[in-house]
């Protein structure tokens, strides 16, 4: 899955938190900060520790979860040699949609929200869709291109949300907002110039990732927009997961085969398979579970930096773990479009106070 998926904040109980998307691979939005109920409902694990040391496991977690998803992602499909990333996806979202029942209804994380019509479910419905194609193409991606260059690829999020918000919402940014996106689109132009492994199809399946990820946060704003119908990201989770599996399943079918029976077989002779699917699956659910968990204890602000310095993190870690080359020029354009992406998060803010 995973989409780690920058990300739109959607405006619950503190309006501060109306902030830019935000780089991430395989997940969805940045979580709204919960209500003051939801709160209070949470279960107290690791009340025990300071409330430092336990952010403190938190925003680890978080790293972990994210930069493994990638990392696992990677290695199944381009080094282990298992080319089925619509049915990986498939999984994932089976996996998100069992955790998530587990731990709303059980672990009872947040309350448990209800689709309320049949028009709420279609909406949902077209979210997944959106949202299915994201991921789809983010883990093709991984197939052809490093993740590297697919994280420098994933922080241009904040041009493709802009770029969306003008074409449905007829939303104008300010002008500094504007040119804040200018080394966000240049820096990947030099990172792709550069880069050693550039694989045209990985290239636009990727580019497809990123723009689906940041449609899906503006049309989820236009859709979620009564206070009725808003769901908190859990259970938005919880019911989006299993409609995406659906939407999956005769794709996985019509494009890549019987894979079940081929996984099946191929677990078989090699068992290994089963604890890294199982494996894969289960870190894809952690993405959204600490996504919440560093909004709740943090703030959705300190998310979207996380997710800055996630992306330059995970591009380090898998050019030591795989191996794959690197320039100084895409070193630098990936450099360039981070920085851009910041200024783009301060350039909003700025706009946002001016604004209010």
């Amino acid at each position: 899955m995973v989409e780690a998926q920058t990300w739109t904040t959607r405006r619950m109980s503190n309006p501060r938190l109306d902030s830019p998307a935000a780089a991430d691979h395989q997940v969805l939005d940045i979580p709204s900060t919960p209500t003051g109920d939801v709160r209070n409902s949470i279960y107290s694990v690791g009340s025990h520790l300071s409330p430092n040391l336990l952010t403190a496991l938190i925003i680890a977690s978080w790293f972990m979860s994210n930069i493994g998803v990638l990392l696992l992602n990677k290695y199944l499909l381009s080094f282990y040699g298992y080319r089925y990333p619509i049915f990986l996806t498939m999984l994932h979202m089976i996996s998100c949609a069992s955790y998530s029942y587990v731990a709303i209804n059980f672990l009872e994380i947040v309350p448990r929200q209800h689709i309320l019509s049949r028009k709420q479910f279609f909406k949902i419905f077209a979210l997944s869709a959106i949202f299915c194609f994201s991921v789809v193409c983010g883990n093709t991606s991984l197939r052809y291109i490093p993740v590297s260059f697919n994280q420098a690829i994933g922080a241009t999020t904040p041009f493709f949300t802009a770029v969306f918000a003008f074409l449905i919402t007829c939303k104008k940014e300010s002008p500094g907002v504007y040119c804040a996106l200018l080394p966000v689109v240049s820096g990947i132009v030099l990172a792709s110039n550069s880069e050693p492994l550039f694989n045209l199809f990985g290239f636009l399946v990727c580019i497809g990732s990123t723009a689906g990820r940041a449609l899906k946060s503006v049309v989820q704003g236009i859709l979620l927009t009564s206070e009725a119908e808003k769901l908190h990201s859990m259970n938005l989770l919880l019911y989006m997961a299993p409609m995406a599996a659906m939407i999956l399943l005769p794709f996985t079918l019509y494009i890549e085969g019987n894979v079940a029976s081929i996984t099946l077989e191929k677990a078989r002779t090699d068992p290994f398979i089963v604890y890294l699917l199982v494996g894969n699956a289960t870190v894809a659910y952690l993405v959204n579970l600490t996504n919440f968990l560093v909004t709740k204890h943090t703030s959705a602000l300190t998310l979207q930096v996380l997710g800055n310095a996630k992306a330059a993190i995970a591009a380090f870690v898998s050019v030591m773990i795989f191996r794959n080359p690197v320039t100084v020029m895409g070193m630098g354009g990936f450099g360039v479009t981070i920085m851009g992406v910041v200024l783009y998060s301060e350039a909003k803010k700025r706009s946002k106070f001016t604004t209010h």
